[in-house]
């Protein structure tokens, strides 16, 4: 058993008393004060009602009530002010609610939902065009090196007439849809993938390999984007293609010399085969129009003969009418017609020898060197 000395029991004990204020400070002046009168903690003080021989009394329960209220109502507060969020422009906001999709997608802009765990957002970004490499891997260096690394296992496929052919491609996409992206497909994006591998080795397996390495290439990459498309359809994956590139279309590295040589081959047989038809474009015309004049013109004559021959004979049976009518002065003059045909540009001089009786001189040439051809209708050619 302890005892205390009288000085120490009749010295007043200091404990409990509460801090007067100094000079200048009211009530509550200090943060101590004020979180004294906040909890209703007191400090008995001689005189005073402070119980328990002066000592400090706990905080009364409707003080801790009060402090809880207020400490709940901030944490609610902040956590209502978690629920507010913002979406740049080309992003929608995927909301849903325990896990189940509520409304439509949110625009860009400040919106609100409310906070987690109720409601959780999935930010889709509609507007940015991806891509997805088949065949071959794209990465860059933090310098901004490029470096390209081929992947054999899905750029080697099988054409329609049983050749390797070494195929890479690009595909460029969007998304259309935000919640069919979030929700439809697990992992779209490697799904993307396996369906354009598997969309390129179809169109490739149906296709002959001139075809893919030569002139068959624009054709390859629209059956391709068409192809991948109706499987996102099918899948409803929310994605929309749009563009597939070939970037290499050769055949395996251990060949590649002799495709060449055959690519060579063939690209000389279609320069030759449009040179020909060049030729052919400019000859064949003018065979034709050489044709065609020939051809008019064996007409033309044909129809000069037929008439100069109808013109001939309408003129005999013209003649022989006459002849038969005056057969003598028709011979005479049809002797006459010849001699003026055979003899063209001579000056001609027609004696009848039956005039003079025949025993005189019929003709007399005086003129200066004349000698002029005489003619009678018996004796043809004499002078």
């Amino acid at each position: 058993m302890t005892t205390s000395s009288p000085d120490e029991a009749e010295r007043p004990s200091l404990r409990g008393y509460a801090r007067r204020p100094g000079p200048g400070q009211g009530q509550g002046g200090s943060f101590e004060e004020f979180w004294r009168r906040l909890t209703g903690r007191g400090v008995g003080a001689p005189g005073g009602g402070g119980g328990g021989g002066g000592r400090p009394s706990g905080p009364s329960p409707r003080a801790s009530a009060n402090i809880i209220i207020a400490i709940l109502a901030v944490a609610v507060v902040i956590w209502l002010a978690t629920g507010t969020y913002i979406l740049q422009p080309g992003e929608l906001g995927v909301v849903r609610r325990f896990g189940k999709y509520v409304g439509q997608p949110t625009l860009p802009g400040i919106n609100y939902r409310l906070p987690f765990p109720i409601d959780t957002l999935n930010v889709v970004n509609v507007a940015e065009v991806r891509r997805v490499e088949i065949g071959y891997r794209t990465t860059t260096t933090a310098g901004g090196v490029v470096s390209k690394r081929t992947v054999p296992a899905e750029s080697l496929m099988l054409t329609r007439d049983e050749n390797i052919v070494d195929v890479e491609i690009l595909v460029q996409y969007q998304i259309k849809s935000a919640p069919d992206f979030v929700f439809r497909v697990e992992n779209p994006e490697p799904v993307l993938g396996t369906a354009t591998e598997v969309a390129l080795r179809s169109v490739v397996g149906n296709t002959n390999i001139d075809d893919v390495l030569t002139t068959g290439r624009g054709q390859v990459e629209n059956e391709v984007r068409s192809f991948l498309q109706r499987l996102l359809d099918d899948y409803q994956a929310g994605i929309q293609v749009t563009a597939v590139k070939l970037q290499v279309a050769d055949p395996p590295q251990e060949v590649k010399d002799a495709f060449n040589e055959v690519v060579r081959a063939l690209e000389d047989r279609q320069r030759l085969q449009r040179e020909a038809e060049g030729y052919a474009a400019d000859v064949v015309p003018k065979a034709r129009g050489e044709a065609q004049q020939a051809i008019r013109g064996a007409e033309a004559y044909r129809e000069q003969r037929i008439a100069q021959a109808r013109g001939d004979a309408s003129k005999f049976t013209s003649v022989l009418a006459e002849y038969l009518k005056a057969k003598d002065v028709t011979r005479q003059r049809l002797y006459l017609e010849t001699i003026e045909k055979v003899l063209p540009g001579m000056e001609k001089i027609v004696i009848d020898p039956q005039a003079s009786g025949g025993g005189l001189l019929q003709f007399l040439p005086l003129r200066d060197g004349a000698s002029l051809p005489v003619t009678t209708p018996g004796a043809a050619g004499t002078k």
